[in-house]
């Protein structure tokens, strides 16, 4: 089998996206050996098409690359239609933009109170010190966690995620069987003293009926157990990456600074330019070819939607940032298809106030060092080092 591209090579922030325009122009349906063996989609057409076609390409087999699930299934993600229906449509009711929107003081309140340590001190790492826990704390109010918990959920949370940027499979399993010790004292919980279905995500998978019967409790626990890491790692990543850019560009920070209304608009290409997903997989159940190349039926396969969003065939100009983009519908950040992220309002709200509050903590930041990059399966900054200047008149 032919090696196009080895993911296991050391990466910078930059060199992963050089590296998959290479890719796009030479070699769009590439092989690695990595990991056992695995095909990597690499323009946005076919990323898209192999997204939205479920029943030629499935989840439930393999659904991240490198596989890290060790301690079973996990609704609605490692599911295909129509098995993982009744989770999605218990879920969703809880994510929609008129829900999420209840959360934006506590995300705002949360934002400040990070960043003002950070103020305090100067600088600090935006991933580390902000980006990290912000997330987990929304999520932990979202989902009604008690104050131990989200202690809990943070610092388990935050292992995991160094756990599978390393590669250190052992702490991987170690720490997600913690997460699903989490996931089932929850639904213990609200099972002994339910919450209404209408404000807890627990709750209303609990209540959930199929020809009569509830889902099983097994199943349930994986569900919140994959909401617990899911809206934690990519948020962590995007935030920073968002930092690395503006800390390069100081003219669009301050643009942006002046110019709130523009925030929304900056996400949305943020979300394009830095999308940080390479690594979400599906099997074909049968040989497929995509431009000239055969997959065979069986094998794993990246959709490598941080690659599709930079095609040049799609987006002109795909490497600028720009606010006035008149194809941003065509953007992946959140997939396509039955797996299209639910919670993607949550995910833009979360972006919008970390960027307006980053913005507002201080008169400006720069890069105090250079960001480190994640690892297979995600793509961003893993490590942000910035410094804060002070306002005028405010002393050391």
């Amino acid at each position: 089998m032919t090696h196009d591209f080895n993911p296991l090579t050391p990466e910078t922030f930059d060199s992963p996206n050089a590296e998959y325009a290479e890719l796009r122009a030479k070699c769009p349906v590439a092989h690695s050996d990595a990991w056992g063996g695995f095909w990597a989609l690499m323009k946005h057409d076919d990323v898209a098409s192999a997204a939205a076609d479920w029943q030629t390409y499935i989840t439930s087999k393999q659904n991240v690359i490198p596989k890290v699930a060790f301690t079973g299934r996990r609704p609605p993600l490692h599911l295909d239609p129509p098995e993982h229906t009744p989770y999605r449509r218990a879920i969703a009711p809880l994510l929609t933009e008129r829900k999420v929107a209840k959360l934006e003081p506590v995300m705002r309140q949360i934002c400040r109170d990070l960043l003002a340590n950070m103020v305090a001190r100067g600088g600090g790492d935006v991933v580390a010190d902000f980006s990290a826990h912000m997330p987990i704390a929304v999520f932990a109010h979202w989902m009604n966690l008690p104050p131990d918990a989200v202690a809990e959920l943070t610092r388990v949370g935050q292992r995991y995620n160094i756990a599978v940027q390393s590669a250190d499979m052992d702490a991987t399993k170690e720490s997600s069987l913690v997460l699903y010790d989490m996931a089932r004292g929850i639904v213990a919980d609200r099972k002994a003293s339910s919450l209404p279905v209408e404000d807890d995500v627990t709750s209303a998978l609990l209540a959930v009926r199929v020809d009569g019967e509830p889902l099983p409790e097994e199943m349930i626990v994986g569900t919140i157990r994959q909401v617990l890491v899911v809206g934690i790692i990519a948020p962590s990543v995007m935030i920073g990456s968002i930092a690395v850019h503006l800390g390069r560009d100081r003219e669009l920070q301050a643009r942006l600074r002046g110019d709130t209304s523009l925030i929304a608009a900056a996400v949305d290409e943020f979300l394009r330019l830095y999308t940080p997903y390479r690594g979400f997989a599906r099997t074909a159940v049968c040989d497929v070819t995509v431009r000239g190349r055969t997959i065979p039926a069986g094998e794993p396969i990246a959709l490598v939607y941080a690659s599709a969003n930079r095609d040049e065939d799609v987006f002109e100009a795909a490497d600028e940032f720009r606010l006035d983009r008149p194809n941003m519908k065509d953007s992946v950040a959140f997939g396509r298809g039955p797996h299209m992220c639910v919670g993607a309002a949550l995910a833009k709200l979360e972006l919008e106030v970390a960027l307006a509050e980053l913005l507002a903590c201080a008169p400006g930041f720069a890069l105090a060092g250079e960001p480190k990059q994640t690892r297979f399966p995600e793509i961003g900054a893993l490590s942000v080092p910035v410094s804060f200047e002070r306002a005028e008149g405010v002393g050391a």
